[in-house]
């Protein structure tokens, strides 16, 4: 079955764009109502749900890493209002689609596959949504926004009631500058008591969303949260030592759990590299040195691609310093940063010998 999708998906991804623009026509004419989960400029949305669903659907082989990310978005798209009948028209609008744009190509064999593998898919995240107690969404209202650097924010948000989030997970967002263009975000801070939130949000090239919250957020603003998606995490107690790799704003989640660790006297000797091209872009080092002297099992070590021999810096990219240590045996090792970050990283930490059980990051950035 995987091997069916695999082949004939690779056959129709040259052609994304023409299967994304018969896509959303045939499923806003089969459910009209779903019109509404998206933006109102569909530009922006592009093929962004074809490919997800494709991702999705090609990992049917691997239980582990698809079960839990499934019963994930299954709760994450309640705030969308998504029913039963919106997954049946989105299973017939994606195999209408690419049937044709494969022609001869789209078999019995071949709709069989796409057929059962999204069946598997859609009933692992109806169950979730089903069975899920907490609200759809929650609504927080934006308390602090700080401008850290030119194209970087801190953002400090109080929820109406307290969001049932992990260290180390991150959540869907939607702000009022953006409507119904939901992006990923990770809490800097472990749950507190007032249930605060604070983002740390870097503005993209073409990133709508990003650049909105950087340059036009204010105090006031009411976001709209989803629920929590994510497995990174630390067992403190089994743990016998931490490796943790961020790059950029990806020191987000880490620093979650960090500050979740720090309540503790005693914790698993903790390794922390933080990485960007320039001293410039490791905002929070100062934060994490601080966090450091107070917390002797943490050790940070700051990397820069560029900028010359500094005294303290490790010189490289995340991936080359950290395998100068080696393999890290014995250690959890956590991954946050961009796709190609983590990719980088976790192929070359597997080239020096770590082993792949060893390594938690969050593949999906599904938008």
């Amino acid at each position: 079955m995987v091997k069916l999708i695999r082949d004939s998906w690779a056959k129709s991804e040259p052609y994304i764009a023409d299967i994304s623009q018969f896509f959303y026509g045939m499923l806003f004419t089969l459910a009209p109502t779903t019109r509404d989960f998206f933006p109102i400029n569909m530009e922006i949305q592009r093929g962004r749900l074809v490919r997800a669903l494709v991702h999705i659907v090609q990992m049917v082989d691997r239980p582990d890493d698809l079960a839990p990310f499934l019963r994930q978005l299954g709760r994450d798209h309640r705030k969308f209002g998504v029913v039963p009948r919106h997954y049946e028209a989105v299973g017939t609008a994606l195999l209408a689609s690419l049937k044709n744009h494969l022609g001869r190509e789209w078999t019995p064999e071949v709709e069989r596959a796409w057929a059962e593998a999204f069946t598997i898919a859609a009933r692992a995240m109806q169950d979730a949504a089903a069975a899920d107690q907490n609200p759809p969404s929650w609504q927080a209202t934006v308390v602090e926004h700080r401008r850290l650097t030119w194209d970087l924010a801190l953002v400090r948000l109080l929820p109406e009631q307290p969001v049932p989030y992990h260290p180390g997970q991150y959540i869907s967002v939607e702000v009022p500058q953006r409507p119904r263009l939901w992006r990923y975000l990770s809490p800097a801070n472990a749950p507190r008591e007032d249930g605060g939130i604070e983002f740390h949000v870097r503005a993209v090239d073409g990133g709508w969303v990003s650049r909105a919250i950087v340059s036009h957020t204010q105090p006031g603003d009411v976001w709209r949260l989803g629920p929590p998606l994510g497995r990174l995490t630390v067992d403190r107690e089994a743990s016998r030592g931490v490796l943790m790799v961020a790059g950029g704003t990806g020191i987000a989640p880490l620093r979650a759990i960090l500050d979740h660790l720090a309540l503790w006297g005693e914790n698993p000797k903790t390794h922390l590299f933080y990485g960007g091209p320039a001293r410039e872009d490791l905002y929070d080092l100062e934060e994490l040195r601080a966090l450091a002297a107070t917390n002797p099992w943490l050790t940070v070590t700051p990397v820069v691609e560029r900028g010359g021999d500094v005294p303290g810096f490790e010189q490289g990219t995340l991936a080359e310093a950290v395998t100068r240590y080696g393999a890290w045996p014995g250690h959890d090792i956590l991954v946050s940063g961009s796709p190609s970050m983590i990719r980088a990283t976790v192929s070359r930490m597997l080239v020096a010998g770590s082993a792949l059980d060893q390594i938690q990051y969050d593949p999906f950035t599904i938008d």
